[in-house]
């Protein structure tokens, strides 16, 4: 009796789990998180900053779509719309070395559209960046 109700409530809470990361991924809304921040921080990317970023992209399923580790950093101006939204808005107030792990709704990845062929319509995307370098043309 006793490890019938253990096994019922292990379970609930397997499913509740399983529920809550499903959640998460069709969330419409940006979440950001922190891997790595560096303890001393100079300098915070704003909107019109030239980033230099590693990057990697994903599913919410774990397989990959893309990545420049172990390649060239991508290099972009931040708030200018070269990128998704999800990037313009999720890369701002990082400090050179942070690690960030963006997940990405459909409206602010590649929308209805899609990517073809690798990013198919309204696929919400999983990117981990790491910033590199900033350069601020104004740096006041």
């Amino acid at each position: 009796m006793k490890s019938t109700i253990t096994v019922r409530i292990s379970f609930i809470i397997l499913l509740l789990l399983v529920l809550n990361v499903s959640n998460n991924t069709n969330s419409k809304k940006l979440q950001i998180g922190i891997k790595k921040r560096p303890k001393n921080c100079t300098i915070k990317s704003k909107k019109g900053d030239l980033l230099h970023v590693f990057y990697q992209g994903s599913f919410p399923s774990g397989e990959k779509f893309d990545s420049n580790f172990n390649g060239k950093l991508f290099t972009f101006t931040l708030g200018s719309e070269q990128v998704i939204k999800g990037w313009d808005q999720g890369l701002i107030g990082m400090c050179i070395g942070e690690q960030r792990k963006l997940l990405i709704p459909p409206h602010l990845g590649y929308g209805t559209r899609g990517a073809p062929p690798k990013i198919t319509p309204n696929q919400p995307l999983i990117f981990s960046v790491e910033l590199v370098n900033i350069e601020r043309k104004n740096p006041k």
